[in-house]
């Protein structure tokens, strides 16, 4: 009997896999615990629908962030730091203060979890800072420290 899996199933296929299997294990486990659907005409015309569908919703997620990244990469932020002894910085800049400076400097609304900062900025001047937008979309934002 042939499947279309509904659900990634560990030892036989991935969502959207049409996969043959015993006809007891189809209908003892796979459709029971609906795992998947008999592959009839109707139910492969419904992949096929739904997977035209998730590629036109990736290609828009893909046009969105393109247009965030060169909006990001546009603007510059600035920021204000205390300075302690000798022009040190006191303190750093973390990601969640970038990301606030952002919405109101540039009006953007960006994730704290999206912006690649290994550690936090502890010295003035201009730091790169990059954001994974999309899978395949990293954005440069130029975030600038200055003495308060």
């Amino acid at each position: 009997m042939e499947i279309v899996l509904l659900e990634d199933v560990k030892t036989l296929g991935k969502k959207g896999q049409i996969v043959k299997v015993n006809d007891g294990y189809a209908r003892n486990f796979i459709l029971p615990k609906k795992l998947g659907v008999e592959a009839t005409s109707k139910n492969l015309n419904d992949l096929k629908l739904q997977k035209a569908n998730a590629a036109k919703v990736a290609a828009e997620q893909l046009a969105a962030a393109k247009e965030l990244a060169m909006q990001v990469e546009k603007g510059a932020i600035t920021l204000k730091m205390k300075a302690g002894g000798g022009g040190k910085a006191f303190g750093s800049v973390s990601g969640k203060e970038i990301v606030i400076a952002v919405k109101e400097q540039l009006g953007l609304d960006l994730d704290k979890k999206k912006l690649v900062l290994p550690e936090p900025i502890k010295t003035f001047g201009t730091h790169e800072v990059a954001v994974k937008l999309h899978k395949d979309v990293m954005a440069k934002l130029a975030v600038k420290v200055e003495e308060a």
